[in-house]
């Protein structure tokens, strides 16, 4: 079947469409290693029914469909703000079809833009926000630490600092199992952007907001994640690219994902972290292997896979809880709530914070290196990448 798909051009043209209705037919629930979890609704109604909901990132992955599940609790107004205007566009017909949903406000602008940040938020008054705008390639953001700062430290600071100004109920940041003991720019900065936030919550200028994060791993079937990229390369007949035989990643629904977010911001007190519980990690050549299958083929004969090595900043596996940090119940079923014996110091976090997205802002990749590697937690600074 291989060598059929590599030389007859004109078989492999006449195959990839059915084979391609077929791949897009396949549910994506089918990959993952138990059963997808499902949580009670109410809160979620309680917390947004004719509340004001800004979502930072809406046009991405995780952005869209917060929105998407957001709407389904009819909020006052959903103010969906992205920089990315043909994604907004994209998006806003997608959730309400021609006719625009008076409650949607469409907003392009740019998290890291202070002045443009704080008249959103003065304008619209959001009562809660969900801060999902992130860069999230780890490869990517070795060879663009700088970006990586400006964007995920920069962003959620000027975000969470307008949040406080215009007196926001309600601030959830969207973070990640690679912020935990991070050993590429990616992860330090989504670290970074976890300490801003925690000491927000933790000295919130005299308000009653509520500052948490929501960590979560790997979202099947997001852009640019590895599920499409084996999709495409299914289509083409192989290989299939695996960094190295033994790594392997929780991996969450995107459904999923999304409820642990808003569950979060439902019951969250200020300064928490809160994890879901995803099971055991999936090694990602047997995901290969497991849409190799689906796909009706045979691994390692009619598809293959090739490894190809771990890629900058990457692990072998990924984890939940940091050194210092242990879990506990959080009164919501598959949903942990992280303590850490970290002392947090605001204003040497916003001192801190400052002077690497100055040092980004004026391109200094070797002090921007610098400066995340001090905040790591376990992993070596020469783990994280040098030019």
């Amino acid at each position: 079947m291989r060598d059929i798909l590599r030389d007859d051009k004109n078989h492999l043209e006449n195959f990839r469409t059915p084979l391609q209705t077929a791949l897009n037919n396949l549910p994506v629930e089918d990959l993952l290693d138990r059963v997808p979890v499902e949580l009670d609704p109410e809160p979620l109604k309680k917390m947004l029914l004719s509340k004001r909901v800004l979502v930072t990132g809406a046009a991405g992955s995780i952005g869209f469909e917060l929105c998407k599940q957001i709407l389904a609790f009819r909020p006052a107004a959903l103010i969906m703000l992205d920089r990315s205007e043909n994604g907004l566009f994209t998006i806003r017909r997608a959730l309400s079809g021609p006719e625009a949903d008076p409650i949607i406000r469409l907003v392009v602008g740019d998290v890291t833009d202070t002045a443009r940040m704080n008249a959103v938020v003065a304008e619209h008054r959001p009562q809660i926000v969900f801060h999902a705008a992130a860069y999230k390639h780890v490869a990517l953001m070795e060879e663009n630490p700088c970006e990586a700062v400006k964007n995920n430290v920069g962003g959620t600071y000027v975000i969470a600092s307008a949040a406080i100004t215009h007196r926001v109920e309600r601030f959830v940041l969207i973070s990640t199992d690679k912020a935990v003991n991070p050993c590429s720019v990616m992860g330090a900065t989504k670290r970074i952007a976890e300490l801003i936030v925690r000491s927000f919550g933790e000295n919130a200028g005299g308000t009653d907001a509520i500052f948490s994060c929501v960590r979560f791993g790997n979202v099947l079937a997001s852009n640019g994640s590895v599920v499409p990229i084996f999709w495409e390369q299914i289509r083409h007949g192989g290989p299939l690219t695996v960094t190295h035989p033994d790594v392997r990643r929780y991996f969450m629904l995107i459904s999923e994902a999304v409820q642990l977010v808003l569950h979060a911001g439902a019951i969250a007190h200020s300064g928490d972290i809160l994890v879901l519980r995803m099971g055991n990690q999936i090694k990602i050549v047997d995901l290969a292997q497991n849409m190799i299958r689906l796909a009706g083929f045979i691994p390692g004969e009619e598809i293959p896979i090739t490894f190809v090595g771990l890629r900058p900043g990457e692990k072998i596996s990924e984890e939940l809880l940091a050194n210092d940090e242990t879990g506990e119940a959080s009164g919501v079923q598959d949903l942990i709530r992280v303590r850490s014996s970290e002392k947090l110091d605001h204003a040497s976090i916003q001192e801190a914070a400052a002077d690497l997205v100055q040092a980004a802002c004026r391109n200094d990749t070797e002090l921007v290196v610098d400066l995340l590697s001090r905040f790591q937690r376990s992993a070596p600074a020469s783990s994280l990448r040098k030019t």
